[in-house]
């Protein structure tokens, strides 16, 4: 006998499964007219938003495929991603080859940091995410001594306006206005007076379909075998730990690129502290979407991103017009970054709990008409 859910349970299940992408609804629509933005800015800005970070968003996908969580540890691919940024700009390469280049110098340093993240994380098997959490911590403080007392002192560095006066470590701010919106621009067009960056969604877009295409193939059904229970798949022959490194290499990679997407669109680098928070926003914009910690697709992506990035740009207006202060605005979206988290993952244990118990119900029912 199939037990079945009342039509208030459903209710109750539905909102329980989209707490948070509603709340944020809740919170961006009393928002909004208080912060007394057109929509013409509101969408300009919202596209924006999209182009810088979703590519950023998207990595963050496969490791949950493979049942690793969210992979805080993105951030590593960040800081590679940086040091490309840094190296071309020494070499003074611009434009679209420049981000190529940039890419490329990322990318074996993604792999390598990926590997080690990956089997670091095959040892801390289900406590993945705060795991992942202190190694970005960690390889931060790696990179910082790399970038602030090895570059120009071991590692070449030319240009003067990158090192500091002392003859070795990199600035606090490079400018990178020779990438800056080299992607963004290369094919701009307007629709009702607001630009679109065209080149941007594209990759955005073929990135979204990779994913799609990935999952369908033989690594990506091993990797959703493993995310559904790594003993079934070690016992039908799945390589489980090596799967499950490939996935956080892939994110690493991605989250590389995406940051020199994300950095191209702001044309400045804050060498110490651009990659630090990048990791927590992408995180809670995908559990803003509705994604969870076992579940996550491209719908999340998109709409955590509007829904976030929308609350941080009306919080502050909307604060200063509601009590004078806008600063009450933005440390209302560093709460709001931090407590979506926290919410998301308390959730995610409720409905496991009550999913668990509803499966123990069923097998009651179905002992019982045996």
């Amino acid at each position: 006998m199939k037990l079945q859910r009342t039509n208030t349970q459903k209710v109750v299940r539905f909102l329980g499964n989209n707490t948070v992408p509603i709340l944020f609804l809740v919170i961006c629509a009393f928002g909004i007219p208080l912060s007394g933005y057109s929509a013409n800015y509101l969408i300009s800005e919202i596209v924006v938003r999209i182009a810088r970070n979703s590519f950023l968003i998207v990595s963050l996908l496969i490791p949950i495929l493979a049942g690793m969580g969210l992979n805080f540890g993105m951030v590593l691919g960040a800081m590679a991603g940086q040091i490309g940024l840094i190296f071309i700009s020494d070499w003074g390469v611009v434009g679209i080859p420049g981000m190529i280049l940039a890419m490329i110098i990322s990318t074996p340093i993604s792999i390598l940091l990926g590997v080690w993240c990956g089997k670091i994380l095959n040892m801390a098997k289900g406590r993945e995410m705060v795991t992942s959490y202190i190694i970005g911590f960690f390889m931060n403080g790696i990179y910082q001594l790399v970038v602030l007392y090895g570059m120009g002192k071991v590692i070449p560095i030319r240009s003067a306006a990158l090192i500091l006066p002392r003859g070795y470590g990199v600035r606090n701010t490079v400018n990178l206005i020779g990438i800056r919106k080299s992607l963004d621009g290369l094919v701009a067009v307007k629709i009702f007076g607001i630009p679109i960056p065209l080149a941007t969604i594209v990759v955005i877009t073929a990135l979204c379909f990779f994913v799609l295409w990935f999952k369908k193939t033989k690594l990506g059904q091993d990797m959703r075998a493993v995310g559904q229970d790594m003993e079934v798949a070690r016992a039908a022959g799945i390589r489980v730990e090596h799967t499950r490194i490939v996935s956080i290499v892939i994110s690493t990679v991605f989250a590389g690129f995406g940051m020199i997407i994300y950095l191209q669109n702001i044309g400045t680098l804050n060498t110490y502290n651009s990659h630090s928070q990048i990791g927590m926003f992408s995180v809670a914009a995908l559990l803003v979407g509705g994604a969870s910690v076992s579940k996550a697709n491209i719908r999340n992506v998109f709409l955590g991103v509007i829904l976030f990035h929308l609350m941080f740009i009306v919080s502050p207006m909307a604060g200063k017009n509601l009590i004078g202060q806008a600063q009450l605005g933005e440390y209302f979206r560093v709460f709001v970054s931090y407590g979506v988290i926290t919410v998301s993952l308390v959730l995610y244990e409720v409905r496991k709990k009550r999913d668990l118990g509803f499966a123990g119900q069923q097998l009651a029912a179905d002992q019982e008409e045996n």
